[in-house]
Parts: structure tokens; C-alpha cells; sequence
């Protein structure tokens, strides 16, 4: 690795030191699907977040909530506090197309039609809330 590649990397990897965050790669759900269950608990309170994925209907939300409390233990480790007092919130939360499967389905008159199984990635930032009164 060259000197310039080195430095950026480090500057990168002390950057991720203060985020708190998890990733799920490769998850077998359309990037569209996915974000239809993002959308609902983006900037929401950690625990109204886990409420309402654990309640909602969509396949997505299990996947969600299993990343969500895999942030919030990210979170605990690093930072070394309980959430419980916290006031933690879902900062971000980004779902990016990942590989794309394709296969043929047999169609009339000796045709094929394309499927594309679509998958995605997922990130999810997790940051607490700052009061004014907690400030010096």
C-alpha cells in the first residue's frame, strides 16, 4: 500500500471510530421492498423504531430489527453505557442495490423471459441525542 493510501485509510479508520453503526450485506429482498420498511423508522427513537418493526407485517422489518439491536450493542460496546437512558435515534439508514441474480423462466413458443432476483445492502447509523441542559 502506498504512503497516500495509507494515510487516507487511517484517517478513514479514525473517522469510523466515532459512528455507531451496522451493516447487513447481501440480504435476498429488492432494494425497493426494503426501503419501503427503511422509510418508516428513518429518524425515529431506537426503541418506538424496534416497536414498529417488530409489529409490522413486511418480511423486511425482521431483518431491520435484527440490524437495529446489532447497532444499538455496537453502540453499547463502544461508547461503554447502557441504551436504556441514552435517547438514541436512527441517525441514517441507507439500503444500496447489491448483485442481481438472473435466470430464465420457460415462456410459449420455445422463448425465455429474464428474471432478476434483486438483492441489497443495508446500513444503519445509530447517534444519541445531545441536550442543550447535558452541554457545558
Amino acid at each position: 500500500m502506498g504512503a497516500r493510501k495509507k494515510i487516507s485509510a487511517d484517517e478513514r479508520k479514525e473517522a469510523q471510530k466515532t459512528l455507531y453503526f451496522a451493516k447487513l450485506n447481501g440480504v435476498p429482498t429488492s432494494p425497493r421492498k426494503m426501503r419501503l420498511v427503511a422509510d418508516m423508522i428513518r429518524g425515529m427513537e431506537v426503541n418506538k423504531a424496534l416497536s414498529v418493526l417488530k409489529f409490522s407485517s413486511k418480511e423486511a422489518s425482521g431483518r431491520l430489527e435484527k440490524l437495529l439491536k446489532s447497532a444499538i450493542a455496537n453502540w453499547e460496546t463502544k461508547t461503554e453505557q447502557k441504551a436504556d437512558n441514552a435517547n438514541l435515534y436512527i441517525s441514517s439508514i441507507c439500503v444500496d442495490s447489491a448483485t442481481m441474480m438472473k435466470r430464465l423462466r420457460t415462456a410459449p413458443q420455445g422463448r425465455g423471459y429474464r428474471i432478476r432476483k434483486r438483492s441489497n445492502h443495508v446500513t444503519l447509523y445509530v447517534d444519541s441525542k445531545i441536550t442543550n441542559d447535558n452541554q457545558i
